[in-house]
């Protein structure tokens, strides 16, 4: 298979304006993570397409990626066990929800748990 070039002007096919410039827009900027105490996290438990396995969900956070990663990394951690980072979301297996809201308490996060 060929490879395939990835549009510069997305968008934009054909413009007859002599004076025309594309203005490229980032769409992804990045986000000042918020301090602790005026983060609000939920933190639940879901299951549902899951195939019946049971996972702590922790969503809610205001930040850059890298800083929603190292909460990840430290919440597996903390816990022993596996997890991922997808979608603004953290994903820890197993039903460690009330470890979780202890840690992130001390820690001094907003948090709340949520049923889901």
């Amino acid at each position: 298979m060929a490879k395939q070039k990835k549009q510069r002007f997305e968008g934009i096919v054909y413009s007859t304006s002599d004076d025309f410039e594309y203005n490229e827009i980032d769409a992804q900027e990045e986000v000042e993570t918020l301090p602790n105490e005026k983060q609000k996290l939920r933190v639940g438990i879901d299951k549902k397409q899951r195939k019946g396995k049971v996972v702590t969900f922790v969503s809610g956070f205001v930040g850059s990626d890298s800083d929603l990663e190292d909460l990840g990394r430290v919440l597996k951690q903390r816990c022993g066990v596996g997890g991922s980072v997808k979608d603004g979301e953290i994903l820890i297996q197993g039903d460690f929800k009330e470890k979780i809201i202890q840690y992130l308490s001390l820690e001094k996060y907003g948090v709340k748990s949520v049923t889901g």
